[in-house]
C-alpha cells in the first residue's frame, strides 16, 4: 500500500521544522532533511522545486501554530486587554526557557537570508508578521481603542524586539521588561479612547 502524497510532504516539511530550527537554514542539506525524513532526496525535489521553496514552506508551517499560541495566551487570560497583553509576553518568556529554544525561527532565517529579499522565505516570513499585526490590530479593535492600528504596530514592535533581546543577553527579564512596557502602552491608548 502506497502512502498518500500529502503524508511524505508533510514528513519533509516536519523534518525541515526540525533541522532548520537547530541549525539554520543555511547549515542544513536537503540531504539531511531527506535522512531524518526517511524518503529520497529525489523525493524531496518532487514534493519541492527547489530549496528555497522547503525553507519558505518551513515558516508557512510555523504560521498558525505561532499566530495560535499568542492568540490562546491572550484569550485565556482574564482581566483587562492589558492583562491579556502582559499574558503573550509572559507565554513568550515561557518558551525562551526551553532547552531547545532557539530565538523566533522567522527572525533567524530572515537574518540568513537577508540579502535575498525576494526569497520565498522572506515573502513567507513577512506574511507571518503581518498576520499576527493584523491579529493585534483587530483585538485591539475589538477592545475598543482609538488607535488600534497603531497600538498593534507598537505592541508588536515590541514582542519582536524582545525575544532578540533575550537570545543576546539570555536574560528573560528582556521579555518581562517588554511585556510591562507593552501593557503601559496599551494602558496609555485606552485612556486616550475614553
Amino acid at each position: 500500500m502506497t502512502k498518500p502524497k500529502g503524508d511524505t510532504k508533510d514528513k519533509i516539511v516536519q523534518a525541515a521544522n526540525t533541522l532548520f530550527y537547530l541549525l539554520g537554514v543555511k547549515a542544513t542539506s536537503v540531504d539531511a532533511i531527506a535522512d531524518k525524513a526517511g524518503v529520497t532526496k529525489r523525493t524531496v525535489y518532487y514534493h519541492f522545486a527547489s530549496k528555497d521553496d522547503l525553507i519558505a514552506a518551513y515558516l508557512r508551517s510555523r504560521d498558525q501554530q505561532n499566530l495560535a499560541a499568542y492568540q490562546q495566551a491572550f484569550a485565556e487570560q482574564d482581566g483587562e486587554v492589558t492583562d491579556k497583553v502582559a499574558a503573550i509576553f509572559a507565554n513568550v518568556a515561557r518558551a525562551t526557557s526551553h532547552p531547545k529554544w532557539r530565538g523566533c525561527g522567522f527572525q533567524r532565517t530572515a537574518g540568513e537570508l537577508a540579502n535575498k529579499p525576494g526569497h520565498p522565505a522572506m515573502k513567507a516570513a513577512s506574511w507571518h508578521k503581518k498576520n499576527v499585526e493584523q491579529w493585534l490590530t483587530e483585538a485591539f479593535s475589538a477592545a475598543g481603542l482609538a488607535t488600534p492600528a497603531l497600538t498593534a504596530r507598537q505592541v508588536f514592535l515590541l514582542l519582536e524586539g524582545a525575544p532578540s533581546s533575550m537570545l543576546i543577553h539570555h536574560d528573560p527579564a528582556y521579555i518581562s521588561d517588554a511585556g510591562h512596557a507593552a501593557a503601559a502602552l496599551v494602558a496609555q491608548h485606552a485612556l486616550e479612547a475614553n
